[in-house]
């Protein structure tokens, strides 16, 4: 077994080196806070499962080192790929050129089903092998890492590791949003100035020129939390089934988006053909589903499972579809429901059957008794949405060799959870640097992805005015997400050049998304489907300071049980000049990190001079600078002392 590996990660890391990834949150517990991001309010009562960075570095422990890549000069063109999207694996043969281009024409087209499988239009059958890319159903809402890594690099990154689908979580909050944070102006010019709605349409534009599947994801209702149910007060089923008319009108045109995954993780109240409207979950998926496919009948609609299960027992959340067999979704429209559970080792809670003495080899008849019977009869294709680990325990290592092999054999669709080394629980496919591969998980995961082909991230467009002087009031900083920077303690290293970003033709009509008055719950009659008004932010209270002709607000961008991220608006009414910005954090242990500026700590305060582009204010200039700050307690409104220099 180590030796298979060692050669397979070698020839992983020659295909993933010419990109970067990001991979997201993980699946929920019985009971429990599934998919939690900073921000979240988690249960009191529940195992954590928070999706927050965890203390030291991802992956480490027991996880192995990168292997070197030598680079390789063979100009042979790798083999053409299957109808599953992956190339024949040889771990012996030398590494072939970098694919280059637009791969859109590898994409699979319209996708159905048939019995137990997934099948293109001709009937050949399709497994799609995703990986999660989290962050726009978070506060940000944007995709993570973008503060690090460009897009493209991000996309050529999980398409050169074998991956042919993104899922990609989003909040009906962020739909509605104008603005997204935490996105790098130097490594993404062409989208700091899009709204979310608009970004998503510049991903999956991108990700079909990858060769790239798109699932959507409703991830979150709103950006703060998890939900039970399909709706909450703030955003009834009419908003969520609004939506998701809204995004099959978008892009009913698009090739690359192939399915809707309606809701991530029913779970608590959620129950299965019950008849309550109010909680069975089967019945929602119905009114969702044929709303969707009454916009755009050739998507897949992906359906979740529930945590309570008829038989009283439980599950993950979304894991269970025990009941489904003998209760399926049926739609008007026939062959396209895909189900769709959650599976997590015990590191993420420890369910009964880790505890079995059986173990690991009770796991096959567990999987095959909460959903892989769907499948395995040929009742109906399964897709499991989430699976993942840091493979810090043997206990995980031997659920996570077991999985690839449960879903290598019955040929099952998978999602990996995540890209994103920012998942507290399972860590991601690539390190904290947003860049280098996680061997270990790498190597696991070649049954099922085989060596992968390495493909080239597309040159960036040019700006069509060329580079100039950033335009004053111009925020074009990147302002990062609660989690550990790609490289810590070094400032400004995620900085814009002085090229002021280019907004780039606006994808399509803008369509918001956001809750609407009504009934949270189940609604009588067709959906509505007109156009959502955008929502309000909800406003931070900054703190504020002046000095001669300059003037900072200071607000909170983010907070989490470690630390927060801080936003420095920094206005100039006179001539050009430096300055330096100061207040007291006394649960302040490190700057992490820091951009348009560089920060120093001593005695609980906090001290941060302008920096690269944020060296110098000209006259009329506002600039927005921030800082990444590890703390045991955040400021709300801390008073700020401005000096100019």
């Amino acid at each position: 077994m180590v030796g298979w590996r060692a050669g397979a990660v070698a020839m992983l890391l020659v295909a993933a080196v010419v990109g970067t990834a990001s991979v997201g949150s993980a699946s929920a517990l019985p009971g429990g806070a599934a998919s939690v991001l900073p921000g979240d309010t988690a249960p009191t009562s529940s195992p954590r499962h928070s999706g927050t960075a965890g203390p030291g570095p991802i992956g480490s422990g027991e996880t192995m080192s990168p292997l070197p890549v030598t680079p390789q000069s063979d100009p042979a063109t790798p083999p053409p790929a299957s109808a599953s999207g992956t190339a024949p694996a040889d771990p012996g043969a030398p590494a072939a050129a970098p694919l280059t281009g637009d791969l859109s024409a590898t994409l699979p087209g319209p996708l159905h089903t048939d019995g137990g499988r997934i099948v293109t239009a001709d009937g050949s059958t399709y497994v799609i092998k995703g990986i999660s890319w989290f962050g726009m159903e978070t506060t940000n809402c944007a995709p993570h890492g973008l503060w690090s890594i460009s897009l493209d690099a991000g996309l050529a990154q999980i398409a050169s590791l074998g991956f042919n689908t993104i899922r990609l979580p989003f909040s009906n909050e962020c739909l509605a949003q104008p603005v997204t944070t935490s996105i790098n102006a130097f490594e993404n010019p062409t989208l700091v100035d899009l709204s979310p709605l608009e970004l998503m349409d510049a991903i999956v534009q991108a990700a079909k020129s990858y060769g790239l599947n798109v699932i959507l994801d409703r991830h979150r209702p709103d950006s703060a939390g998890q939900s039970d149910l399909w709706y909450t007060d703030r955003f009834p089923e009419e908003a969520w089934i609004a939506d998701w008319q809204m995004l099959a009108e978008r892009y009913r045109s698009e090739p690359s988006v192939i399915g809707v995954d309606l809701h991530n993780e029913p779970h608590g109240a959620a129950c299965w053909g019950c008849g309550d409207s109010s909680v069975d979950w089967r019945a929602a998926a119905e009114r969702a589903g044929d709303a969707v496919l009454a916009v755009n009948p050739e998507l897949l609609v992906i359906v979740e499972g529930v945590e309570r299960q008829g038989s009283g027992g439980t599950t993950w959340w979304g894991g269970g579809l025990a009941d489904a067999g003998g209760d399926l979704v049926s739609l008007a429209v026939p062959d396209r429901v895909v189900y769709s559970p959650h599976d997590y080792p015990a590191s993420i809670y420890p369910q009964t059957w880790f505890s079995d003495p059986a173990y690991p080899a009770n796991l096959p008849e567990v999987w095959d008794a909460n959903w892989g019977y769907l499948a395995r009869e040929g009742i109906a294709p399964v897709l499991v949405g989430e699976f993942g680990s840091k493979l810090q325990t043997t206990s995980d290592r031997q659920w996570f060799e077991n999985i690839v092999s449960y879903l290598g054999s019955t040929g099952i669709s998978f999602s990996y959870w995540s890209f994103n080394p920012n998942s507290g629980d399972t860590g991601g496919i690539v390190q904290d640097d947003w860049v280098t591969p996680q061997a270990e998980k790498v190597a696991a995961l070649v049954p099922l992805l085989g060596p992968g082909s390495a493909v080239a991230p597309h040159a960036a467009a040019p700006s069509a005015s060329g580079p100039s002087s950033p335009t004053p009031t111009a925020s074009p900083t990147p302002t990062p997400s609660p989690v550990p920077d790609a490289q810590p303690g070094t400032p400004g290293t995620a900085n814009p050049s002085s090229a002021a970003p280019a907004r780039p033709a606006t994808p399509g009509a803008r369509i918001g998304g956001t809750a609407r008055d009504g009934a949270p719950g189940p609604v009588t009659g067709a959906p509505g489907s007109s156009a959502p008004s955008a929502s309000t932010p909800t406003p931070t209270t900054p703190g504020s300071a002046s000095a001669d002709d300059l003037s900072a607000a200071w607000a909170l961008q983010s907070t989490w049980d470690e630390g927060y991220v801080a936003e420095l608006k920094v206005t100039n009414t006179g001539g050009s000049t430096g300055w330096t910005a100061s207040w007291s954090d006394p649960g302040a242990t490190a700057v992490v990190n820091a951009w348009g500026m560089r920060c120093e700590l001593a005695a609980g305060v906090i001290t941060c001079t302008g920096a690269d582009w944020g060296t110098y204010i000209a006259p009329g200039q506002t600039i927005t600078v921030g800082a990444q700050v590890q703390s045991t307690s955040t400021p709300t409104a801390p008073a700020v002392t401005l000096t100019a220099k």
